[in-house]
Formats: structure tokens, sequence, C-alpha cells
């Protein structure tokens, strides 16, 4: 856990420290809100992986396929906050985000974020890039989360974001999260047919499982 204390200090204070003073919005109870629903998510990920884990997610040993992509969707993941945070506290383009939505959107945001990290804690593979690990013996994991989709982890990222957009405030953190959700989609495509062709056995899970996001749908 020494080990891993620097990402979640980095991902909870950082992060909460660049929404409250982007916005201004010191002394906004839905801000506060939304940074206490963000670190409690971060610290049941953190708390759930190990160190072997860790090193996969963030600091995996080659750059992988598909890298300029994961470029884009870093940083449309990181304009919608800082976008949305001046948004909701500063600039104000839109018309306010009603309180209600906002209140369902954190809810969501924080569900979202529990499937992200639960899904993390359930595949000790889920790296930060695309690739086979023979390194660490990749297998197919199919329990947990995995045994009713092929990208749980994907699934809640492509909601997570939006949601984060709307919980902000912002409608326009929310709309660049949109953008957001496009390219993870497109991830979750480039993927599973990458997976289907190095993976052994992979072919025949997505036999089992045949749905990538949504259960009963795609």
């Amino acid at each position: 856990m020494r080990k891993r204390f620097p990402i979640w200090l980095f991902a909870t204070a950082g992060l909460n420290t660049l929404v409250l003073a982007l916005s201004g919005g010191w002394g906004n109870p839905w801000l506060w809100a939304y940074c206490v629903v963000w670190s409690a998510t971060i610290t049941y990920g953190v708390l759930g992986i190990d160190a072997d884990l860790a090193r996969e997610r963030f600091n995996p040993p080659t750059r992988g396929a598909d890298r300029a992509a994961l470029g884009f969707i870093r940083l449309l993941g990181l304009t919608h906050l800082v976008v949305g945070a001046l948004d909701a506290g500063r600039w104000h383009l839109t018309v306010p985000v009603p309180s209600t939505i906002r209140g369902a959107a954190l809810v969501g945001m924080g569900i979202s974020m529990w499937v992200v990290f639960r899904s993390m804690h359930e595949n000790r593979y889920f790296s930060s890039v695309v690739r086979v690990q023979h390194d660490r013996g990749h297998q197919v994991v199919e329990t947990g989360p995995y045994a009713l989709v092929r990208h749980p982890g994907y699934a809640g990222m492509l909601a997570a974001m939006p949601f984060s957009g709307l919980a902000m405030g912002s409608w326009v953190g929310f709309a660049i999260a949109l953008g957001y959700s496009v390219l993870i989609i497109r991830r979750v495509l480039f993927e599973d047919a990458f997976l289907q062709r190095h993976l052994n056995g992979y072919t025949a899970y997505a036999q089992r499982v045949t749905h990538r996001l949504i259960p009963g749908t795609w």
C-alpha cells in the first residue's frame, strides 16, 4: 500500500484541488459532494489492487497497440474536467444543470466508477494499454462482471465521464465527455478484435459471453 499511496494522493487530492481551484467553488456543496464521491471510489479502487497490477496499470512495460487513440481518450478525459470545472464555477456558458439531474449524476458517477474498479479487482490483467501480457501469464478472465459482459471496465468508463460532467454542473463538460465515450466505444471494438486474434481462449470466451458492454443488448 505504501507504494500506491502517491498514486492515491495524486488521484484524490490532485483532482479535488484542480476542480475546486478552477471552478472557484470552495464553498459549493455540489462540488464538494463531487470530490467526496470521486475520492471514495478512488480509495476503493486503490485498496483493491496489488503491487503487480498497479505497475501494469500505471507503468506498463510497452506502449501497446492503439496508443495514439489512448492519448486522445486521456486528453478528452482531462479536458472535460478542466472545462467542466471552469464552466460550472466561472464561465456559465449554458443554463445551469438542474439539481435533480446533478444528484442523479452523482449517484450514476459513483456506481459507474465502482463498476470500473470492481472490474479491475477481478481482472489482474486490467492494463491501461492494449497488449497480451505474456510476461504476466495473461489468461482470459470470465468471473465476476466478466461473466456478464466482456468489457465491464469500459462500460463503467463509458458512463462515468458524462455523469461526471453533469455532476460538476456543466453541460459543456457533459458534451466533451460524450466525445470521450465515443472513443471508448471505438476502443472496445479495437481491443475486442485484438484479443480475439492474439489471446488464447478469448474467441471461445466471446462465444460464451456474447455481449461487449451491455448485458442482453450489445
